[in-house]
This record gives C-alpha cells, structure tokens and sequence, in this order.
C-alpha cells in the first residue's frame, strides 16, 4: 500500500495573533471590553456559567496588551542606541 503525504514538513504558520501589529492589537483590547460588557449585560449568547465568559473576555484583552507591550518595548530598545550615540561628546 503507498501513501502519499502531502503535507510539507517544516511549515509552521505560526500564532494568528503574531502578525497584528499595534494597532490589531489596540482593537484587541477593546474587543474584549465589549465581550465583557457583552457579558456584564447578560446579552444574547452569553454563557450559563459568567466567570466562562468573563476569562474568554479576559484572554482577549491580555493578548493585546502583550503585543502592544511588545511593540512599545522593541521601539523604545529600537530608539536606545541612536540616543546614546547623539549624546557622547566627540573625542580627537
């Protein structure tokens, strides 16, 4: 019996959250603060159990604040060494 794979190997897609930038990540955020007032409202499709809906609402919001951390960090390293070149003094 021969099989064939059509899968490539060493394709790896990555986290869907990884190439949102920072302003993906701003509305993040404020989509899961309209999931938890969604669910602080008790709207249509909230789920029996609230905390469920609360820490989905939760888990959202973190991933944003991760990403825009991580985009506020790496420009804040990125504009580090341009400014400690501009201020050192010129030696002869």
């Amino acid at each position: 019996m021969d099989v064939e794979q059509t899968e490539e190997r060493g394709y790896d897609p990555g986290i869907w959250w990884a190439d949102l930038g920072t302003w993906g990540a701003v509305a993040l955020i404020v989509f899961g603060g309209l999931a938890a007032a969604w669910v602080f409202f008790r709207l249509s499709g909230t789920p029996e159990e609230l905390a469920a809906g609360y820490y989905q609402a939760a888990k959202v919001v973190s991933i944003g604040l991760v990403i825009v951390g991580s985009a506020l960090l790496g420009r804040r390293r990125g504009r580090a060494p341009a400014t400690e070149e501009t201020n050192e003094p010129e030696r002869a």
